[in-house]
């Protein structure tokens, strides 16, 4: 992964936080790492916790940023988030897999949300 990708990605990352955060969510941890995957966010709100995944890219040559949400994707996002709530105890809590679809173009920035994809 190149220096631009990676920067690009912590800030659609960055960007995130702070949506999540402006809508009264509480940020419990940033780039959980397991051996299934790496979860992005995970966002607590109302007794819910969110495991979020934030996709994000400068042009839409190769489709739109959350189609690379797929169902490999997300089975490492429940493999990962399975992992996390053995490690940490988050009785009954609703759980949820969030989306963020961040496209930047220029200075143009355009968010897309889905906080339960699984629904």
């Amino acid at each position: 992964m190149s220096l631009y990708q990676k920067n690009l990605g912590k800030t659609g990352e960055d960007l995130a936080i702070d949506f999540l955060k402006s809508h009264s969510y509480s940020i419990l941890e940033k780039n959980f790492r397991s051996k299934f995957g790496e979860i992005d966010v995970i966002a607590e709100k109302k007794h819910c916790l969110y495991f979020v995944e934030v996709k994000t890219r400068s042009n839409t040559y190769h489709g739109e940023p959350y189609e690379a949400v797929n169902k490999r994707k997300i089975y490492h996002i429940k493999k990962a988030s399975q992992y996390y709530l053995l490690k940490n105890k988050f009785e009954g809590y609703k759980l949820k897999i969030a989306v963020f679809s961040i496209l930047i173009e220029g200075e143009k920035i355009d968010i897309k949300f889905w906080d339960d994809i699984e629904s």
